[in-house]
């Protein structure tokens, strides 16, 4: 065994382990885990899965993951997890965007009463508040934006801007009562595996606008054309999204702000800019 396996399998023998799960005996890289740790391995039984391990409890996910599979998004399996470790099967196959359109499209019709989660979770390196609330743009500007404003990362400029924005615009701007529907909360290209599995959720009842907007803000890694077909046919954009649509992406310029610092900061001064806040 080569030195960086080795150190791989040391890493994972003393992470948490769930219980009655066999070990890996083989460890090798996979892409990403700028927050998290991924690794494809293989389990002494002989099984192929992936092991994330985090820094937080992994069973956030594994509520989301539930979830989703619940509301008929492909996602892989849930093997165990203990602690910060997460084991998941590993999934391969030929790409399906049309039926990832659909699911995704078939989750955002599975409505809640309020919008919320029934407990926290996480966006990355940071807790995301999912307190009960009966409006939408107060559960927006106050447990997706005004949370966030206290971080140090957050210029004192840029934070009058957006508690500015939480106080008034954003409240004149969002609906008051859309359908709380299932959201994945962090759903982009990066999130998918081969074109066909959903990872990585940080689920809550919202707005569907506000994956919508985070679905699109990628200009680098864009969801595929077979996807948006696929999507659209079953649930059309709503009238009057794309005037809403610069609002909600405050909501992952702000996350970004938080996790990469300067570097992103130039995204969310010129949506603020955009917006004229």
């Amino acid at each position: 065994m080569d030195p960086a396996s080795a150190a791989r399998l040391e890493d994972l023998m003393a992470a948490d382990w769930p219980a009655g799960l066999p070990r890996p005996v083989e460890a090798g890289p996979t892409p990403g885990g700028w927050v998290a740790t991924t690794w494809l391995v293989v389990l002494a039984d002989g099984r192929d899965a992936v092991v994330k391990l985090t820094p937080y409890p992994a069973d956030a996910e594994v509520d989301g993951l539930e979830a989703l599979a619940t509301a008929g998004v492909p996602v892989p399996g849930v093997l165990g997890h203990a602690g910060g470790t997460l084991v998941l099967e590993r999934v391969h196959g030929p790409a399906d965007w049309e039926l990832l359109g659909r699911a995704i499209a078939g989750m955002h019709q599975v409505a809640g009463e309020r919008y919320g989660w029934h407990r926290d979770n996480r966006a990355g390196r940071f807790v995301q508040v999912n307190a009960w609330s009966d409006h939408w743009p107060t559960f927006f500007a106050e447990q997706r934006v005004r949370v966030h404003l206290a971080d140090p990362s957050v210029p004192p400029d840029v934070r009058i801007r957006l508690e500015r924005a939480c106080d008034g615009p954003i409240q004149e701007l969002l609906p008051a009562h859309p359908t709380p529907a299932l959201t994945h909360g962090d759903f982009w290209l990066g999130n998918t595996v081969e074109g066909r599995w959903v990872v990585d959720p940080e689920v809550s009842f919202a707005d569907r606008e506000l994956d919508l907007a985070y679905m699109q803000i990628s200009k680098k890694d864009p969801l595929p054309e077979e996807f948006w077909g696929a999507y659209l046919e079953v649930l059309p954009f709503p009238e009057g999204y794309e005037e809403r649509r610069r609002v909600l992406e405050l909501h992952h310029r702000l996350l970004n702000v938080l996790h990469f610092g300067d570097r992103a900061m130039p995204q969310l001064t010129e949506t603020l800019a955009a917006l004229g806040w």
